[in-house]
């Protein structure tokens, strides 16, 4: 009975391990293509001023930043019964 425990946690350990290991797969053109779409729609121009490059960029990344974070605060707000627990003081 021991053994089939120590299997069972050892099995619930690496799960995990097993899981992140499949998420350090190389992007498809079809995911590039997706990110620089976005990039665009966030404001960068990749024909504009490359003197600028590394911040038009990293501008354009941020306004995506704060979107994503301005859509998951506002859904996690509409969770039933966690508001009060993350609301701001």
């Amino acid at each position: 009975m021991k053994v089939i425990q120590s299997l069972l946690l050892a099995a619930v350990v690496a799960l995990p391990a097993l899981s992140f290991a499949q998420s350090n797969q190389p992007l498809t053109r079809a995911d590039v293509r997706a990110q620089l779409v976005q990039l665009e729609r966030a404001g960068y121009n990749p024909n504009s001023d490359q003197a600028q490059y590394p911040k038009n960029i990293e501008a354009a990344e941020a306004r995506i930043n704060a979107r994503h974070a301005l859509v998951a605060h506002e859904v996690g707000s509409k969770v039933i019964g966690l508001g009060p627990i993350y609301a701001k003081p």
